[in-house]
C-alpha cells in the first residue's frame, strides 16, 4: 500500500508532527493513527472473508480478473509493445489482421514429383542474320 513511501518521506512526516503536535501529544498520536490503520486492516479482511464465504466458488471467478490486471502491471510496456509488434503467431495472422508473407515451405511430397519440364534454349542465330521480331513487344 505505501510502496511508494520512503524512509525519507517518514521522517519528514514525524518531524512535521513533532512541530504541530509537540512533544506531549506526539506518541498519543502515533498510537491513535496505529489503532486505526489495524481497525481498517481488519475491517477489510472480515468483509473480505464475508464475501469469500457468501459467494463460494464465484469469488474465485471475480477474483481472477484482477490478478491478471496485477499480472500486467509487472509487464515492461516496451516489451509488450515489441512482442506484439514483431512476435510471430502460430497461424500467421496479426492482432491487426494483417496476415505477412511467410516462406513457403517445401513438401515433401510435392518435392518427389517431376520437376516442371524445361523450355528448351532458342535456336541460335547464325552471324549476320537478324533475330525474329515480335509485332506484339514493339
Amino acid at each position: 500500500m505505501f510502496e511508494s513511501v520512503g524512509w525519507a518521506e517518514i521522517l519528514v512526516l514525524g518531524v512535521a508532527g513533532l512541530f504541530i503536535l509537540g512533544p506531549e501529544r506526539l506518541p498519543a498520536a502515533a498510537a491513535w493513527v496505529g489503532r486505526s490503520i489495524r481497525k481498517v486492516r481488519e475491517y477489510a479482511t472480515g468483509a473480505r472473508d464475508q464475501l469469500k464465504n457468501e459467494l463460494g466458488t464465484d469469488f474465485d471467478d471475480l477474483r481472477k480478473p484482477l490478478q491478471d490486471l496485477q499480472q500486467l502491471r509487472s509487464f515492461d510496456p516496451k516489451q509488450l509493445v515489441a512482442k506484439q509488434l514483431f512476435g510471430d503467431d502460430d497461424n500467421g495472422t496479426k492482432p491487426n489482421g494483417f496476415a505477412g508473407s511467410r516462406p513457403s515451405v517445401p513438401n515433401p511430397i510435392q518435392s518427389q514429383a517431376t520437376p516442371p519440364p524445361v523450355k528448351p534454349d532458342p535456336p541460335k542465330l547464325a552471324p549476320g542474320e537478324r533475330p525474329p521480331i515480335d509485332p506484339d513487344a514493339t
